[in-house]
C-alpha cells in the first residue's frame, strides 16, 4: 500500500534523524501550523508511551520513515486515511491522536474503557450517579423530590409553547420562553445572532439564560429551543436542575404547525424540507429521549394532551390532581 503526507509548499523532503532535531529544524518553524505541531507532539508521545522507535512505527503504519518524521514534526499535513493507519499502528482511536478531551489525560482514558462497550441503560445511570456526584441532581431529582422547574423539550412545533403556557398557568408557576431570553440577553434576534455572531456565540447566550433561570426560578414552566440538546454542557444543565418532559409529534404535525406560526418558508420546497425535519428529528430523538417523561402531541387535540400532561406532572411534583 503506498501512503503519503503532503508537503508544505517549497519545501523539499530530506530524511529525519531519530533524535531531537526535527527534519526542518530552524527552517520556517515560524509557519508551523499550531495543530499540526500538536498532533505530531501526540503522535511521539504515543509512540513513546508503546515503545516503539520512529521505524517501528513507520513500519507497521506501512508509511515510510521520512513521511512519519514529518507528521511528527507538525511539517506534513497527512491525509486522515493515513492518521488513521498511524492510530492502528500506535494501537488508539483516532480521536486519542487527534486531541479529543476524553483522552487527555491517564483517569478520561481509563474512564473510557471502563465505559465503553456498555449498554445505553447502564451509561444512563452512570450518567445520572455521576451527575449527583458533581452536585446536580443528574436527572431533575434522582431518588428524592423532583425539581418544580418543570423543562419542555422537543423540536418546534411540538407544542412547548402553548402547552408550556397551558401548564405554567394551571400549576400557578411562572413561564419562561427561553429563546425569549437568549434574545433579552443579546439584545437582538435568534437569528441576527446565528447570522451576525455564529453558532457558538448563541450557545453561550443560551447557556447564560438557562443559568439565569435556574438561579431565578425555582418554581417554573420552561419551554426551550428545540436545539438545546445540541450542546451536551446546556442539555446536561437542564436535566440535572429541572423536571423534563419530552413533547413529541409527528414529522408532519411539526412542519403544519410552523407554519401555522407563520414560518412558510417550508413551502417553498416541501419536500425536501421534510426530509430535512425528519432527519433533525431522527438525529435529536436519542437526546430528547433522555427526558424523564414523554407526552405524544400528535395522538389527541389539544384539550386532551393537555390534560395528560397536566395529570402527569402533578402526580410527578406530588400535587393534588
Amino acid at each position: 500500500m503506498s501512503s503519503t503526507i503532503l508537503q508544505p509548499p517549497g519545501k523539499a523532503p530530506g530524511p529525519a534523524p531519530e533524535g531531537n532535531a526535527g527534519p526542518e529544524d530552524g527552517h520556517g518553524s515560524d509557519a508551523k501550523n499550531p495543530f499540526l505541531v500538536a498532533l505530531g507532539e501526540r503522535v511521539r508521545a504515543l509512540r513513546a508511551r508503546r515503545g516503539m522507535t520512529r521505524r517501528s512505527l513507520a513500519t507497521a503504519a506501512d508509511v515510510s520513515e521520512r513521511h512519519l518524521a514529518n507528521l511528527e514534526y507538525g511539517i506534513g499535513n497527512a491525509s486522515i486515511l493515513v492518521l488513521l493507519q498511524v492510530a492502528r499502528a500506535l494501537h488508539c482511536t483516532l480521536a486519542e491522536l487527534l486531541g479529543d478531551v476524553t483522552t487527555a489525560s491517564p483517569e478520561w482514558l481509563m474512564l473510557r474503557e471502563l465505559l465503553e462497550g456498555r449498554d445505553e441503560a447502564t451509561l444512563n445511570r452512570v450518567r445520572v450517579a455521576v451527575g449527583a456526584l458533581l452536585g446536580g441532581a443528574g436527572d431533575g431529582g434522582g431518588s428524592g423530590r423532583r425539581s418544580p422547574r418543570v423543562a419542555l423539550v422537543g423540536l418546534r412545533g411540538a407544542g412547548k409553547s402553548t402547552l408550556g403556557a397551558m401548564l405554567a398557568e394551571d400549576l400557578g408557576f411562572p413561564f419562561v420562553e427561553l429563546s425569549r431570553e437568549i434574545e433579552k440577553f443579546a439584545g437582538c434576534s435568534i437569528s441576527e445572532i446565528q447570522a451576525l455572531y455564529g453558532q457558538n456565540a448563541y450557545r453561550r447566550y443560551e447557556r447564560r439564560a438557562l443559568e439565569e433561570s435556574i438561579q431565578i426560578y425555582p418554581e417554573a414552566v420552561i419551554a426551550t429551543p428545540g436545539g438545546i440538546v445540541s450542546d451536551p454542557a446546556n442539555f446536561n444543565l437542564l436535566l440535572s436542575h429541572c423536571t423534563t418532559v419530552w413533547l413529541k409529534a409527528a414529522p408532519e404535525d411539526h412542519m403544519q404547525r410552523v407554519m401555522a406560526q407563520g414560518d412558510l418558508r417550508p413551502m417553498a420546497a416541501s419536500r425536501e424540507a421534510m426530509e430535512d425535519l425528519k432527519s433533525i428529528l431522527a438525529g435529536r430523538a436519542a437526546f430528547y429521549s433522555k427526558a424523564e417523561f414523554e407526552v405524544d402531541t400528535s395522538a389527541q387535540p389539544l384539550e386532551a394532551t393537555f390534560g395528560a400532561l397536566r395529570g402527569l406532572m402533578r402526580r410527578a411534583l406530588g400535587m393534588p390532581a
